[in-house]
């Protein structure tokens, strides 16, 4: 790398010419008038120069590594397209995983709330629930009226 030789660069040289013809040369162009500018060459063209062998060979090797360069480019952009892609699909598979937890959960609600339901008693377990309140209640209202209670008071029917 060091054997690189640095060219210098050669600049255009332009003139300017107006296209009103001047009466002098000391003479400075008119404001607003058309100014026409044209490239002058001052050598005449040239072939390009023959460069040496180690030149060429060390300009293809740089070709070399830059096409070697831009091909690994090229296989880590489709990697990583590919990834991107990839990792798009999982992302919507999560959210349909989400949401198939969400309506999981919302069965086990309504499993667990049947459950509940279910173990309440239905009309038959309260119907026989009150008649058995309603016969212990009588049965025990004529007992302490005939008998009363021991220590509060007596027998509150005549006999």
């Amino acid at each position: 790398m060091s054997d690189v030789k640095t060219v210098a660069r050669t600049e255009p040289h332009v003139e300017m010419h107006t296209s009103l013809p001047v009466a002098s040369t000391a003479e400075k162009p008119v404001a607003g008038a058309p100014v026409m500018i044209t490239p002058v060459n001052d050598k005449p063209a040239v072939p390009a120069p023959v460069t040496e062998p180690r030149q060429l060979d060390q300009l293809s090797r740089i070709e070399e590594k830059a096409a070697r360069i831009e091909e690994k480019f090229a296989r880590y952009e489709a990697v990583l397209t590919r990834a991107e892609a990839s990792l798009e699909r999982s992302a919507h598979k999560v959210d349909a995983a989400a949401g198939t937890m969400d309506f999981a959960a919302i069965r086990g609600e309504i499993a667990a709330l049947r459950d509940r339901v279910d173990a309440t008693p239905r009309a038959a377990t309260l119907f026989l629930t009150a008649i058995v309140t309603a016969v212990l209640t009588v049965a025990l209202t004529v007992l302490v009226l005939r008998f009363g209670v021991p220590g509060l008071f007596g027998s509150l029917l005549v006999r």
